[in-house]
């Protein structure tokens, strides 16, 4: 099976990013944890232009990470996987359960408590952690599975974004909203003229993010919009949208994303944090992660074969669809990013990183140990 270039380019970039998160977040917990506890932490909170360092790494620099994954997003839609409506359906519907499993068992373990909120945190994928993982297994992995799982993660982040749009945005101001909406539609408009000059679109980028800022949904949102704003095109080489993609992927993968999980992983760890996962809240990421992620994705993936809408990929087995699903089950960047937006204590917010990562490494593991006794090694 053929992959694109550009494919190709953005999971190589993936996978190397993963594997930087995984230093950056143990390097962070031990800063977090030492003799310069109280400096490091403090930092991330110091302010900068009237907000916190924090605030522009998952507001500002985040955007562009949105921005990333939309194009990717919008180029799978087009002239990719997702182009195909009969090889689309069997990612799409193992996201709808990776999805909605791990939702109604954390609304399971907190439908009467504050906590319910965060329902969101183990639905996501972490494109980057998931791929890292698989590019471990080296040769034994087909190109049908490294599409499946890109795929699936990519639908799984087009509905993490949906769940925060609708679920996590506050004091709405339509006045900003249609502003916001404005700007998009005069970008979507210059499209159609084929207007091709690129800093004018990451400029109007930049004043729409402003007004959704202001309007009460999350600022990273128009990081998708403008995505699909920009000129698609026939998606080649030439093509603005290509060309940003293209220059995106490494920023996106050895800077943004390692300064994301910096920021966000400084957790100094009390006894009190420990005991805080025995609740519910935890209880339901961990295994909304470990057991809601693969069963989801493997029944609904099943659901879709026996309809006769999806195919299994070939060189893939049935049990090869729950052993991706526990992958799927590594949250970890949008995760930690939901948390932020579905909690105000800093408490329960720091809990649910410490469950977001045991639930991630437990299920990484399993996927790995049970692809790596049953994919054959390819020649």
């Amino acid at each position: 099976m053929k992959l694109t270039k550009l494919f190709t380019e953005f999971t190589n970039s993936e996978k190397a990013a993963g594997i930087v998160l995984v230093l950056c977040t143990i390097v962070s917990l031990v800063f977090a944890n030492s003799s310069i506890s109280a400096q490091y932490i403090n930092f991330w909170h110091h302010p900068f232009f009237t907000k916190s360092l924090e605030f522009w790494i998952n507001d500002g620099l985040m955007t562009i990470f949105f921005l990333l994954v939309g194009l990717e997003i919008e180029r799978e839609l087009y002239i990719g996987e997702l182009a195909d409506i009969k090889k689309s359906l069997l990612p799409v519907f193992a996201a709808i359960g990776g999805m909605l499993v791990p939702a109604l068992i954390h609304f399971g373990f907190n439908y009467n408590v504050p906590t319910k909120t965060g329902f969101g945190i183990p639905m996501a994928t972490d494109i980057a952690f998931s791929l890292a993982v698989l590019s471990l297994l080296g040769k034994r992995v087909p190109a049908s599975l490294k599409l499946f799982l890109t795929a699936l993660a990519i639908i799984d982040d087009l509905g993490a974004i949906i769940v925060i749009a609708l679920f996590y945005s506050s004091s709405f101001s339509l006045f900003y909203f249609t502003l916001a909406l404005t700007i998009f539609a005069l970008m979507y408009v210059l499209g159609k003229f084929k207007f091709y000059i690129l800093w004018v679109y990451l400029i109007l980028g930049v004043v729409m993010w402003f007004f959704m800022h202001r309007s009460g949904i999350h600022a990273t949102i128009s990081g998708i919009l403008l995505a699909f704003a920009i000129p698609f095109g026939k998606g080649g080489k030439n093509s603005i949208s290509f060309k940003l993609q293209s220059q995106l992927n490494l920023p996106v993968a050895y800077f943004i994303l390692p300064v994301f999980a910096l920021a966000n992983t400084a957790i100094y760890i009390q006894p009190s944090l420990i005991y805080n996962l025995t609740s519910a809240n935890s209880y339901g990421i961990m295994l909304g992660l470990i057991i809601g992620k693969p069963v989801g994705i493997f029944l609904f993936s099943l659901l879709g074969i026996a309809l006769g809408l999806c195919v299994l990929p070939k060189g893939l087995q049935k049990k090869h669809l729950f052993l991706t699903g526990l992958i799927a089950g590594v949250g970890f960047t949008m995760s930690i990013f939901i948390t932020l937006l579905a909690f105000n204590h800093a408490d329960i917010i720091n809990t649910s990183k410490i469950a977001i990562i045991i639930g991630s490494v437990i299920a990484g593991i399993f996927g790995f140990v049970g692809l790596r006794l049953t994919l054959k090694k390819i020649n």
